[in-house]
């Protein structure tokens, strides 16, 4: 009764068009709007951590220029 082989699978005797295309359609319009929004959070943080890091980055070059530019005269 495990479903491994004997032929008591869940979708034995169904045409392959509903195992391949009926049902990954099924879970698309049930869970799209998920999957989207999951996406949709995944992308904006790394856009998130990229700009942090850009920003950490220019930052530090600034700080660096700035300070050895002025090492040699004093305020």
């Amino acid at each position: 009764m495990s479903g491994k082989g004997n032929g008591n699978g869940f979708f034995d005797g169904v045409p392959w068009w509903v195992k391949w295309i009926a049902v990954p359609v099924i879970a698309v319009i049930v869970f799209g709007g998920l999957i989207a929004s999951l996406i949709g959070f995944v992308f904006g943080l790394l856009f998130k951590v990229v700009l942090f890091a850009a920003l950490v980055g220019g930052l530090v070059y600034l700080v660096k220029r700035f300070t050895s530019s002025s090492s040699s005269r004093d305020w």
